[in-house]
C-alpha cells in the first residue's frame, strides 16, 4: 500500500514536469522513479533512513550526472552551479536543527517544563491546549523551532510517551500557525520577499484554525488515552532562569535576524545563511552562562544530514512546471509537499503568478504534515521520537490531519473565497493572470 501511494504521488507530480524531454517509464520521468524509490526505502526501512537517503541522492545525482543534467546545466559544473543555489537554504536548515537541538536541551533543563502541567488542564483537554500554544508560536517563530519546543514539553508532561498520532499533530500545528504568518515559514517568508503582500497570505488562518480544531481534538484524546498527562507537576529542582534567559535570548535572536534580513536586505537573504548563523552566534555567546550539552550534536548532525539529502534529492527533481493558477492545483500541490519540498514549488507558484497566496501559503505550508518527512518540522521532530519516522504508523495514527486539511481548505474556500492576484512582478504572463481572475470569479 505504501508503495502504491509513493507512485501514485509520482504519477501525478509527472505532470508539472519540465517540458525537457526526460528518460521516462510508462510517461513517469526517471528521476520521480528514483526519488519515489529513495521514499520507500526510507518507509521501509526507517532504521537505516541515513544511508537510504544518501544512498538515494547519489544514485539521482549519478543519473543526472549522465543523462539529463541539471536545471543549471549539464556535468559537474551544472551539479556545482545547483549546489551554489542550494547551500544557503540547506546551511540555514542545518544551523537551526542542531541549533534548536542545543536549545530544546537548555528548555528541558530549565525545569519549566515541569511546571507546565500546573497550567494546563489534567485531561485531553490539556494535550489540546498545548497545541494551541504550539500553533500560536509558529506565528511568530520559525516552525521546527515550535515543533522541538512543542516535542520537549510533551516529553514532560507525557513522561516521555508521547503517541504518534499526538506527534503528527505536534508538526501540524507547528506548519498551521505559520502558514499565514510571513515570519512563521519558510514559504510565506519567501512570497513576501517575492512582493507579496503580507495581508495577503493572513487569511491563511482561516483554514489553518479549522484545521487545528479538526486534528487537534482527535490527537489530544488519542494521547490521553495512550498516556495521560500529569495532573500534577511532581518534584523537580527550581526553575533555572539563566537557562531560561538563554533560551528567550536565542529565540529573539533568530526572530530579530530574520526580520531585520527581510525587510532591511532581502537582496542578500539568498547570498549567506542569516538567521542559522545568528542562532549559533546566540548559542556560543551565552556558554559562559550556562554551557550546551555538546554531545548532542554528532545526533543532531546524523538526523540533519538526513533531512538535508532528502531536501538535496527533492531540489534535483525536474518539477519545472506548474498547472495553470486554480484552487484545484493549489489544493493538489497540499499533497505534492507531503513527499516533496514546498520551497521549489512556492518559488514555482511565484514565478507563474495568479494564485491566491492565502490559499497557496495553507496549501503547501500544511500540507508536508500529513507524511512525516514532508516538512522541515517534522523531520526535526523524528530526530528527537526515532518512533516516527514510520510513513505507515503516520498515516495510520496521523489520520487526522489529512482530514484536517482537506476540511481546513473548503471552509476557507466557503469563506474567503478564491481571490487570484496578477502577476505582481513585471514581465510575468499577463494572459496567466487574466486567465486565473476568469476561473476564480466563480468559486466565491
Amino acid at each position: 500500500m505504501i508503495a502504491a501511494g509513493a507512485m501514485a504521488v509520482v504519477a501525478s507530480t509527472a505532470a508539472f514536469a519540465s517540458t525537457v524531454e526526460h528518460p521516462a517509464v510508462f510517461g513517469i520521468p526517471v528521476d520521480f522513479i528514483l526519488f519515489a524509490l529513495t521514499l520507500l526505502g526510507v518507509a521501509l526501512f526507517h532504521k537505516h533512513t541515513l544511508r537510504v537517503a544518501l544512498t538515494g541522492l547519489a544514485v539521482i545525482t549519478l543519473y543526472k550526472l549522465g543523462f539529463t543534467g541539471f536545471k543549471t546545466g549539464d556535468g559537474v559544473a551544472g551539479l556545482a552551479a545547483h549546489l551554489a543555489h542550494e547551500w544557503v537554504i540547506l546551511t540555514n536548515l542545518l544551523g537551526l536543527l542542531v541549533g534548536f537541538a542545543l536549545l530544546s536541551n537548555h528548555f528541558e533543563k530549565s525545569h519549566l517544563p515541569q511546571v507546565l502541567p500546573r497550567f494546563l488542564p489534567d485531561d485531553w483537554k490539556g494535550g489540546f491546549v498545548l497545541l494551541v500554544m504550539i500553533f500560536v508560536l509558529s506565528a511568530f517563530l520559525d516552525n521546527i523551532a515550535a515543533a522541538l519546543i512543542g516535542g520537549t514539553i510533551a516529553a514532560t508532561v507525557f513522561r516521555r510517551k508521547v503517541h504518534i498520532g499526538y506527534l503528527a499533530a505536534i508538526v501540524a500545528a507547528s506548519n498551521a500557525g505559520g502558514s499565514g504568518s510571513v515570519v512563521g515559514d519558510t514559504t510565506t517568508t519567501m512570497m513576501w520577499l517575492d512582493g507579496v503582500d503580507p495581508r495577503d497570505v493572513l487569511h491563511a488562518y482561516a483554514a489553518a484554525a479549522t484545521a487545528l480544531v479538526i486534528f487537534g481534538i482527535p490527537a489530544a484524546m488519542q494521547q490521553q488515552r495512550f498516556s495521560p498527562i500529569v495532573k500534577n507537576e511532581g518534584l523537580h529542582a527550581p526553575v533555572d532562569w539563566a537557562r531560561l534567559g538563554i533560551v528567550a535570548f536565542i529565540l529573539v535572536a533568530a526572530i530579530i535576524t530574520n526580520v531585520t534580513v527581510n525587510l532591511r536586505f532581502n537582496h542578500l537573504s539568498d547570498a549567506f545563511p542569516f538567521i542559522g548563523v545568528a542562532v549559533w552566534l546566540a548559542i556560543l555567546a551565552c556558554v559562559p552562562v550556562r554551557k550546551p550539552q555538546w554531545d548532542l550534536v554528532p545526533e543532531a548532525l546524523k538526523g540533519s544530514l538526513f533531512l538535508l539529502s532528502l531536501v538535496l534529492c527533492a531540489s534535483l527533481m525536474p518539477v519545472e512546471k506548474l498547472p495553470v493558477a486554480s484552487w484545484q492545483s493549489a489544493f493538489g500541490l497540499g499533497f505534492i509537499s507531503s513527499v516533496f519540498d514546498n520551497i521549489p514549488l512556492t518559488a514555482l507558484a511565484l514565478k507563474q503568478g495568479g494564485y491566491d497566496w492565502g490559499v497557496l501559503a495553507y496549501a503547501v505550508g500544511f500540507g508536508g504534515s500529513m507524511i512525516w518527512f514532508g516538512s522541515s518540522a517534522g523531520v526535526a521532530l523524528s530526530s528527537m521520537y526515532p518512533e516516527a519516522r514510520s510513513v505507515g504508523l503516520w498515516l495510520r495514527h496521523g489520520w487526522h490531519v489529512a482530514i484536517a486539511y482537506v476540511i481546513g481548505f473548503f471552509v476557507m474556500l466557503a469563506v474567503m473565497g478564491w481571490e487570484p492576484h496578477e502577476p505582481h512582478k513585471k514581465g510575468a504572463p499577463a494572459a496567466a493572470a487574466q486567465q486565473t481572475v476568469v476561473q476564480g470569479a466563480g468559486v466565491r
